[in-house]
C-alpha cells in the first residue's frame, strides 16, 4: 500500500463520460480492495509436486485466455508458493498495457523493492578522454572545419532521407499497403484470442558482451544476431526449404526520459526490422547481417516519428482511430520483438529476493513475440508462442540457446578486436 497504490492508475479505473460525446475513457479513483488484486490460485499438488515448471508454465497460459474485470483496477497478483527450478516461489504480475509501458511497470517495481539504483533505461555517456592538440596554421583549420561541416551536413542529409523511406514504409504497413506474407511464423487470422505459452530460459550476459567485443558491435546486434539464427534454425527445420526468405519484425522502443528518469505512460515508439530468414555455414554472419539492420536504422528518426504520430492520432482521432492502426500494424508484420534494460544489482521485493524477471505480453495479433530482459549478469529470453501454429515450443526455445551457443564459439576462433576499446566500455557499463 505504501508503494503501489499511491500510484494514481493502480487505484483507478477507466470510465466513459457520456455527457462528452467522442471523448475516450478517463480514469477515476475508486476504493482498492486488495484481496481482489491478490490472487492465490488452488492447483494441484501432485502437479506442483512432479511438474513444477509445467504447472507455472501452464498457469501463465491460462491467464491469457481470462480477460480483466473493467470494474476494478486493472492489475493483479497471482501467487504462485511453490518451489520450481528456478526460484522457490514465483509471483505474476498481470497488468493491463494502459496502465504503462515496459519500462514504466518495471521502474515501478525497482522503487517498490526499495532499490537505490537508477533503472538504466538508456545507456550511460561515454567517458572520453581529451587530449592536447597542438596549434594549427589558420589555412589548415579552415579545411578541418569546411570538412566537418559538409560531413556533418551530408550525414544530416543521410538521416533525413532514410527516416523519409522509413516513414513511407511504416505508414504504408500501418494501411495495409505493404504486409507480410503468409509465412510460418505470421500469426494466423484469430491468432490474438488464442491462449499463449510463456516460456523463458537465462542467456549469459558474458557470452553476449564476449561476440560484442569480438564484432566490435553492440549488445543489441548480438541479440538480434541471435534472433534471426533461431528462427532461421527453426523456420528450415520444420519446412524443409532451402531458400531465403525476409520477414518484418515490429520492434518495440522504450522512450525514456532524461537523465534516466522515466517518463511514466505507453512512451512507446516502433521501427519495422527486416529479418533473413537463410542458413549460413559461419553463426557470425547473422550478427554481421545484424549489424548492418541496426546501423541502418541508427541513421533514422523512425521511432521518434511513430510516437509522436500515436500521440497526435490519439489527441485528433481518439483512442479508437489509434487502436484501429496498432491493430493493423501489428497484422501486418511477423513477430513482435522488445528488449529492456533491468537492475544491474539484486532487488528484494519485501524482503524476498528476486532471481529473475521475465516479461512478456499477449492480445496482439502475433503467433510469436520475443522479449529479452537484462537482470543482473544475465539476459532473460522469453517468448510468448502460439502453440497451434508453432509446435514444439520447446525445440523453438533450444534453437535460441544453441545459436547463442554457437555464435560463441565461432567467435572464440576470431582475435578479439579492440580490445582496450572493450575494457573501457566495460568499465563505465556501456552494452
Amino acid at each position: 500500500e505504501a508503494t503501489l497504490l499511491r500510484h494514481p492508475r493502480f487505484c483507478s479505473v477507466q470510465v466513459m463520460d457520456e455527457l462528452e460525446e467522442g471523448t475516450g475513457p478517463k480514469w477515476v479513483r475508486t476504493t482498492v480492495e486488495l484481496d481482489e488484486h491478490i490472487i492465490v490460485p488452488n492447483l494441484d499438488p501432485t502437479a506442483m509436486l512432479i511438474e513444477p515448471d509445467r504447472t507455472l508454465e501452464d498457469y501463465l497460459s491460462s491467464l491469457s485466455t481470462l480477460p480483466m474485470d473493467h470494474s476494478r483496477p486493472l492489475w493483479e497478483f497471482h501467487v504462485l508458493d511453490f518451489p520450481t527450478s528456478e526460484a522457490a516461489a514465483a509471483l505474476a504480475f498481470r497488468a493491463h498495457h494502459s496502465l504503462g509501458d515496459g519500462t514504466s511497470l518495471l521502474s515501478l517495481l525497482v522503487a517498490s523493492a526499495g532499490s537505490s539504483k537508477v533503472l538504466p533505461t538508456t545507456a550511460p555517456r561515454r567517458v572520453s578522454t581529451i587530449k592536447a592538440l597542438s596549434p594549427r596554421s589558420p589555412s589548415s583549420a579552415d579545411k578541418g572545419a569546411m570538412v566537418v561541416f559538409t560531413v556533418w551536413i551530408m550525414s544530416l542529409l543521410l538521416i533525413v532521407w532514410h527516416t523519409i523511406v522509413d516513414i513511407a514504409c511504416f505508414v504504408a504497413t500501418a494501411a495495409s499497403m505493404l504486409r507480410d506474407p503468409p509465412a510460418l511464423f505470421k500469426g494466423a487470422d484469430g491468432v490474438e484470442f488464442r491462449p499463449k505459452c510463456f516460456l523463458n530460459r537465462k542467456l549469459s550476459l558474458d557470452d553476449i558482451k564476449y561476440v560484442k567485443s569480438v564484432m566490435c558491435c553492440t549488445v543489441n546486434d548480438v541479440l538480434l544476431g541471435v534472433i534471426s539464427a533461431a528462427l532461421s534454425r527453426y523456420y528450415f527445420r520444420k519446412t524443409g526449404e532451402t531458400g531465403k526468405r525476409n520477414i518484418k519484425t515490429l520492434a518495440s522502443m522504450m522512450k525514456s526520459g532524461e537523465d534516466n528518469d522515466v517518463k511514466w505512460g505507453n512512451q512507446l515508439g516502433y521501427m519495422l526490422l527486416p529479418f533473413h530468414i537463410e542458413k549460413h555455414d559461419d553463426p557470425l554472419k547473422y550478427v554481421e547481417k545484424a549489424m548492418r539492420v541496426a546501423h541502418r536504422k541508427k541513421s533514422s528518426m523512425e521511432s521518434v516519428f511513430t510516437n509522436w504520430s500515436a500521440s497526435m492520432i490519439q489527441k485528433i482521432f481518439g483512442s479508437k482511430a489509434t487502436a484501429s492502426l496498432c491493430y493493423a500494424l501489428f497484422k501486418n508484420t511477423t513477430i513482435l520483438f522488445s528488449n529492456m534494460v533491468g537492475p544491474t544489482e539484486q532487488v528484494a521485493l519485501y524482503g524476498h529476493p528476486i532471481l529473475y524477471i521475465a516479461p512478456s505480453i499477449y492480445g496482439q495479433p502475433h503467433a510469436l513475440t520475443i522479449h529479452y530482459q537484462s537482470y543482473m549478469n544475465i539476459v532473460k529470453l522469453v517468448l510468448a508462442i502460439d502453440e497451434a501454429q508453432l509446435p514444439n515450443v520447446d525445440g523453438l526455445l533450444e534453437d535460441f540457446i544453441e545459436s547463442l551457443k554457437l555464435i560463441r564459439e565461432a567467435a572464440s576462433g576470431k582475435p578479439r578486436v579492440v580490445e582496450e576499446r572493450s575494457r573501457e566500455e566495460h568499465r563505465h557499463g556501456e552494452t
